[in-house]
């Protein structure tokens, strides 16, 4: 299948399973701030990283994945979005995170001390999980202004991840 349908050139998008939408849904709005997010997290994990980084990077770009295919399927369809088998975001994923951000601050002492200067220390890859983090709360109001119900764990997991980010930002910058 050709990536130029033409199926698009009239304003309308296709959502999982058939349904089509306006382009400037808000649905779309939402698919679309999680797609420049996971492509801002490509730019980090190829910004001489550490590999434990990489591998964190591919787990949430992983997820990202799924929770884009959730908010693409319209609330009608989420029954066969669960059994069709793709995978979605569960509270697991929310608790993942939620490790993340208690052993950065118990463990290595990274704690909110005041906003900080995106790439002030000088690391590009800082500088580009601050720009991820920026993505991930546009992502997460997006998300808000759909109505859906089946968005409440999405919703959690990009409200943690951009604590995430900004968390690991910060250990990267070394402040």
């Amino acid at each position: 299948m050709s990536i130029c349908t033409k199926r698009g050139d009239e304003g309308m998008t296709d959502l999982m399973f058939g349904k089509r939408i306006s382009k400037t849904d808000v649905r779309v709005d939402a698919c679309g701030a999680v797609d420049e997010l996971n492509a801002v997290l490509g730019i980090v994990r190829n910004s001489n990283v550490s590999d434990e980084m990489k591998e964190w990077v591919d787990g949430v770009q992983k997820r990202l994945v799924g929770l884009m295919g959730v908010i693409a399927t319209h609330e009608d369809d989420h029954q066969k979005y669960a059994d069709a088998g793709y995978s979605g975001i569960e509270k697991e994923d929310v608790a993942w995170l939620e490790e993340l951000i208690k052993e950065s601050e118990t463990e290595k002492g990274i704690t909110f001390k005041g906003w900080a200067r995106p790439g002030e220390a000088g690391a590009m890859a800082g500088a580009y999980l601050d720009l991820a983090r920026t993505v991930c709360r546009r992502a997460e109001r997006s998300c808000w202004a759909v109505s859906d119900d089946a968005l409440g764990t999405t919703r959690l997991f990009l409200n943690r991840l951009s604590d995430s980010l900004w968390l690991v930002a910060r250990a990267r910058e070394g402040v």
